[in-house]
């Protein structure tokens, strides 16, 4: 694997592909760049990105489509609001219709 900031723009990258109104999870992204167990990483990158303007970071969440990363957005409800902006439902920190949204990028993208 490449050094974290090498791993994290790979991250950033796959990140920013993701559309409007759909989500995704760590594992999907750490998955898709061949380093399945490497999702907390992908976690680490995404707080991380919370400087980065053209970096979706609202559209990751963990493998139940809940918002484990908010605390990262500076208020507690900043996260939530992103993804209803996009149309996106949440109930209790959680996506609603996690599965219909849910964007694989294996599925998604071609390496």
């Amino acid at each position: 694997m490449k050094n974290d900031s090498g791993f994290f723009e790979m991250v950033y990258e796959v990140v920013r592909l993701i559309p409007p109104g759909r989500v995704t999870s760590y594992g999907a992204i750490a998955r898709y760049l061949g380093t399945a167990k490497s999702a907390r990483m992908v976690g680490w990158a995404m707080n991380a990105a919370h400087g980065l303007p053209d970096v979706p970071a609202h559209r990751v969440l963990n493998r139940n489509g809940l918002l484990t990363g908010k605390q990262h957005f500076g208020a507690p409800s900043a996260m939530q609001e992103l993804l209803e902006k996009e149309g996106i439902m949440v109930m209790e920190n959680q996506v609603q219709n996690f599965s219909k949204i849910f964007w694989d990028p294996e599925k998604e993208l071609s390496l």
